[in-house]
């Protein structure tokens, strides 16, 4: 089984080696890893090629500019010839050399077409402290419906459902993740398979979580959920509401 991995990057020269390196250090060698980088200014594609050093067969590396996140990770899911398709993001990293692994053999038992997991967001300064353990739990529609979704970067998609389905939304800057999974879910007719595992360290203060753009994630979201036909103030605040258990849980645990 053939796994691609895409990380969108700009100008991320402070994370982006534990980022890649999470992935090369992976003990699953059928790995296909893709990085688009944004034409950065900084550090970053120097940096990449440092850490692919010895492992360029393995890895694709494209820059070149590009109209922000989305679009890259579009390109990588064009680019990507596996039979399921997860992303690391640039600011985080794979929980451990094991992970893969894992996800591999928990979708040869369930042949899912969409598996996802648990994750971590660990502070931006120290990533050995957590700030919120984000559970996944037992997939429900009845969930999904009330405003529950899978952590996105825990996601790993058939490609043919990719291919079938459509891929992200460019028009939203924040909320094309979330578009995505509801676009993918609500249908309730594709089979879903839970990994009760870490799968991915977060770093706080990344697109979602920088509070400088919780009201462009609003407004976006709105939009969002009434393209789905839902109602959208009262799935945001259901949304909201599935996340306090994280916060405890990482207080308390």
């Amino acid at each position: 089984m053939k796994i691609s991995i895409i990380t969108s990057c700009y100008n991320r020269e402070r994370t982006i080696r534990a980022c890649v390196e999470s992935v090369l250090a992976q003990d699953y060698r059928d790995i296909e890893y893709i990085i688009v980088d944004g034409a950065s200014t900084d550090r970053s594609v120097d940096i990449i090629r440092e850490a692919i050093a010895g492992h360029e067969s393995r890895v694709k590396l494209i820059s070149e500019p590009d109209r922000g996140m989305y679009e890259a990770i579009n390109k990588g899911i064009r680019m990507a010839t596996g039979d399921y398709i997860g992303l690391v993001h640039s600011d985080d990293f794979l929980f451990s050399s094991r992970t893969v692994s894992h996800i591999v053999e928990r979708l040869a038992e369930t042949h899912a077409d969409f598996l996802y997991g648990d994750g971590l967001f660990v502070d931006s300064g120290n990533t050995d402290r957590i700030v919120r353990k984000w559970i996944g739990g037992t997939y429900r529609l009845w969930k999904v419906r009330h405003g529950w979704l899978p952590l996105h970067p825990t996601c790993y998609i058939r490609r043919e459902t990719m291919e079938k389905r459509g891929l992200y939304n460019e028009s939203y800057r924040i909320a094309a993740d979330s578009d995505l999974l509801f676009r993918y879910l609500l249908g309730g007719d594709l089979t879903v398979a839970y990994l009760p595992e870490y799968i991915v360290r977060m770093r706080m203060g990344g697109m979602s979580t920088d509070s400088a753009r919780r009201k462009q994630m609003w407004n976006e979201d709105i939009r969002m959920y009434h393209s789905h036909g839902m109602n959208a103030t009262v799935t945001k605040i259901e949304k909201m509401m599935w996340k306090v258990p994280q916060f405890i849980k990482a207080k308390f645990m």
